[in-house]
């Protein structure tokens, strides 16, 4: 045989080998096996259940998985959801036979949740049914028959009509499940070492199984590549969420919550505090129509799991030093606009408003806080601290340069460090938000 036909020979093996790789790995993302434990006939909006047990867990599994936070209290959908490929809306999941899910049989509903394969072609990881592929088998029958006591909705909504080409092509949604998918279901952490008891070990996986299952906390935790697949190295590492930012939530001592107690932690997912942070944004979304409801056991285990984790590398931010004169004029700023609720000392109200002082949250990436300052938030209003309080917005007041001065104040007085700040960061995140520019009157500006 020639060489030229044993490397044709050779390609030709090679091609047949990595056509059935590609196959393989298709057939494992594409396996919907693990919905055949689900009824295949009788569509939801033909469906009552009477089983109130498991109505009620049901209830519970949709308040783990925060549903409401992105379906509308409602669940008819239309929650706007800006990604770097376009804008999506979220879907009616009522039982609405025309508009919501209402013609889905409960294996569709698996498929959907568990899959991300809906009855309008594949979903955007937006939903995050890479997260929800860990949700059990009793868990989603549960849900299941809370879904069959939702009030039908009329509401057409235009699902992926503003993401980009080639982006709202469903179809590559195949390929992105090849490369960055996980179907399989939950698999529990073993015992170890004998310094863990069994009990203790339960704990750690109900944690483990709410954190990567329901909760989807790496959904926003965890940083992305540029095709907004998870970068598993960077397990809850802080990641970007467009004009948020997402924290670390390893134990890291200087940009996670290495410093936090456990009470501290179930006390942040159930009120939106743990005395000097306050929960804003997307946080305080998923506080007050997910995480408040969480049981105590259910808090302490979240706690107890990312406590155990290894720490993330990040080092402490280094501190920034302003000039003398602009620190001046940064404090006049921040006595001007900020102590009335923030505290001469940067002390905050605790539980109401964040404290500057000594509190770390408010030292790692700055996105939160120039969003915060720009275009205003508030706070998630739960039974334990009803009064949500807000923050005005800031961009009609000052500049670029303003608002990083204040910024850079804060962030580097009362005994904090953290990076520079810059104008351009400022001006980046105005631009982006399409928050407006300082307003200035006519007659001072023509002098």
């Amino acid at each position: 045989m020639s060489a030229k036909k044993k490397i044709a020979y050779s390609l030709a093996g090679l091609a047949v080998i990595a056509g059935i790789g590609l196959f393989g790995g298709l057939w494992v993302v594409m396996d919907s096996a693990r919905s055949d434990v689900a009824e295949t006939k009788t569509a939801l909006a033909d469906f009552k259940s009477n089983d109130a047990d498991a109505i009620k867990r049901g209830e519970y599994v949709m308040r783990l998985s925060d549903c409401a936070a992105c379906h509308e209290q409602s669940f008819s959908g239309g929650y706007k959801i800006n990604t770097p490929f376009g804008e999506l809306q979220t879907s009616n999941i009522t039982p609405d036979r025309e508009t919501g899910i209402g013609n889905m049989t409960e294996h569709d509903f698996f498929n959907a949740v568990r899959l991300g394969r809906g009855d309008k072609g594949f979903l955007y990881p937006a939903m995050p049914y890479t997260a929800y592929a860990k949700l059990s088998d009793q868990d989603m029958h549960d849900l299941w028959a809370y879904m069959s006591t939702l009030k039908p909705v009329k509401n057409k909504i235009d699902e992926n009509g503003g993401m980009h080409f080639p982006y709202n092509i469903r179809l590559a949604m195949v390929g992105w499940n090849l490369l960055f998918f996980d179907n399989s279901g939950f698999k529990p952490e073993t015992l170890k070492t004998s310094s863990i008891s069994p009990e203790q070990l339960d704990v750690i996986n109900r944690g483990k199984y709410l954190v990567d299952g329901p909760a989807h906390c790496s959904v926003c935790h965890t940083a992305r590549n540029a095709l907004g697949g998870e970068i598993g190295s960077k397990y809850l590492q802080g990641g970007n969420l467009g004009i948020w930012y997402a924290p670390d939530i390893t134990p890291n001592p200087h940009v996670g919550i290495g410093n936090w107690s456990n009470q501290q932690i179930a006390d942040y997912l159930k009120t939106g505090s743990e005395g000097k942070s306050v929960a804003a944004g997307p946080m305080a979304e998923a506080v007050e129509h997910s995480m408040q409801y969480f049981n105590n056991d259910d808090l302490q285990a979240i706690a107890v799991y990312l406590k155990q984790l290894p720490a993330s590398a990040a080092a402490a931010p280094a501190g920034f030093a302003m000039d003398p004169q602009g620190k001046s004029r940064a404090a006049l700023s921040y006595e001007v606009n900020c102590t009335a609720c923030h505290g001469v000392n940067g002390e905050g109200i605790k539980g109401m408003v964040p404290a500057f002082a000594a509190n770390q949250s408010m030292l790692n990436d700055p996105t939160n806080m120039i969003t915060a300052m720009l275009n205003g938030t508030r706070a998630a209003s739960t039974a334990e601290r009803p009064t949500a309080a807000g923050m005005p917005a800031f961009d009609w007041k000052l500049d670029d340069q303003q608002m990083a001065d204040v910024l850079n104040y804060v962030r580097n007085s009362w005994g904090n460090q953290a990076s520079e700040v810059t104008p351009q960061q400022v001006a980046e995140m105005r631009k982006q938000t399409g928050s407006q520019q300082k307003l200035t009157h006519p007659t001072l500006a023509q002098n």
